[in-house]
């Protein structure tokens, strides 16, 4: 295991006692993006920086992005692989290096030309998964999505030869996440990361999102590491938690108790590193000004939070979890084609999700007391383990009402939290 890159330097944050925060940033202006990689660098918290990539280069429509960038049109994010090398060169000189590291984010089923555009201005790091940025995010067959993966990921491990060590950040932890189980969010992280390391990636983060319920989060969080430590034992990993990923408080004391919230899951259940959400994020895009002031808020909640050991194995959310990795492990030798295998037989199924290679038989709602649980486990191998409530299952109406659960939640107002929140200021 080396000692550079990406995964190296939260390790050694971590080693020192501090949670890393990261926002999602992105702006198609290389000044713009260089100010808010600067601003990032330079808050009042541990730090590494972000350049999230346009929606034309997500979708790989590359001649839109070419012609934004020629006509001077704004975009909602860097199109790294339509700037040309030394542009991007530029934005990052001064800026990136050991202690700094720039991770690109993309959401991309098809990632060949960005991490072919990351890798020559000296960027090793990126996220996704073949499983995560396919479902959600649009048509693109499942097969089409793990052959693209499994030739960009042999691609970025190959800069190991160089002496580089690559960084992958599975998204799988959040496909979905506002209305998944943990298990299945557990699962599919840990199932991308053994997929990044299959195809010689070495340094690997496995995300979680935050979801409905605190205390379950605890338990997905600790199941996922547990899993790792059983599946990546020769692998140099951490654990990434994204604040909240569905309906955002609207509220100014929602958004940062929400995010509060995150931090101190994050540092009570051991994990390294925090990707955070603004107070902006119900409304619009942030300005930087209002992604430093989350990073610094999320960084004083956590230097003020202790940990807490968690039982990593014994819990209803490991067990669920562990069957559906066991599921598609035994299903081929070749993780992509196991992969491709489960989804086709409903072993892994994510609940309303529409893309035509999921199943669509699960289902899920949030129970009584804030939990998130199956109403409908579809095929996955999860019989006598989940704690199926058919009676339970959700209607339209429904559905849309609990995708604002945790905005309503937040928004109310709590003193408590409102006097918490003025002692972390930073």
């Amino acid at each position: 295991m080396t000692g550079g890159g990406f995964g190296a330097f939260v390790r050694r944050a971590h080693g020192a006692g501090h949670l890393v925060v990261q926002p999602r940033m992105g702006m198609s202006s290389p000044e713009r993006m260089r100010a808010g990689l600067l601003a990032t660098r330079d808050a009042e918290a541990t730090t590494v920086g972000t350049i999230t990539l346009d929606s034309y280069t997500r979708v790989g429509d590359l001649e839109s992005a070419e012609l934004a960038v020629l006509e001077g049109v704004a975009l909602n994010g860097y199109p790294i692989v339509s700037h040309v090398p030394a542009t991007t060169r530029q934005v990052l000189d001064g800026i990136h290096g050991p202690g700094f590291p720039v991770q690109v984010r993309h959401g991309s089923a098809a990632p060949q030309d960005i991490f072919r555009a990351l890798t020559a201005v000296g960027l090793d790091a990126s996220e996704g998964g073949p499983v995560s940025y396919c479902l959600p995010y649009g048509r693109v067959p499942l097969r089409e999505s793990v052959a693209h993966w499994t030739a960009s990921c042999e691609g970025l491990a190959a800069l190991r030869g160089a002496g580089a060590e690559p960084h992958l950040e599975t998204f799988g932890g959040c496909v979905l996440g506002q209305l998944c189980p943990p298990s299945l969010l557990v699962a599919v992280s840990v199932l991308e990361a053994l997929f990044f390391h299959r195809h010689g990636i070495r340094s690997i983060s496995v995300s979680y999102a935050q979801q409905t319920d605190p205390r379950q989060d605890a338990e997905a969080v600790a199941a996922l590491r547990g899993l790792c430590a059983r599946f990546l034992p020769d692998t140099e990993w951490h654990v990434v938690v994204y604040a909240y990923m569905g309906l955002y408080p609207e509220t100014e004391h929602g958004a940062y108790r929400l995010l509060g919230k995150a931090a101190e899951l994050a540092v009570t259940t051991g994990s390294e590193r925090l990707i955070v959400k603004t107070v902006a994020e119900s409304r619009r895009i942030p300005t930087v000004a209002e992604n430093i002031a989350a990073l610094e808020y999320a960084a004083a909640v956590a230097a003020r939070t202790p940990r807490t050991p968690l039982d990593a194995t014994g819990t209803q959310t490991y067990a669920e979890a562990a069957a559906l990795v066991n599921g598609v492990l035994e299903l081929d030798d070749d993780l992509g084609t196991a992969l491709l295998t489960a989804f086709a037989e409903g072993r892994l199924d994510v609940p309303y999700c529409l893309h035509p290679d999921n199943a669509g038989f699960s289902r899920s709602y949030i129970a009584a007391d804030g939990r998130l649980a199956w109403a409908d486990i579809g095929k996955m191998p999860l019989n006598g383990i989940a704690d199926v409530r058919p009676a339970q299952a959700v209607t339209a109406a429904e559905l849309l009402d609990s995708l604002s659960y945790v905005r309503r939640s937040f928004d109310r107002r709590d003193p408590e939290d409102t006097r918490a929140r003025e002692t972390a200021r930073p």
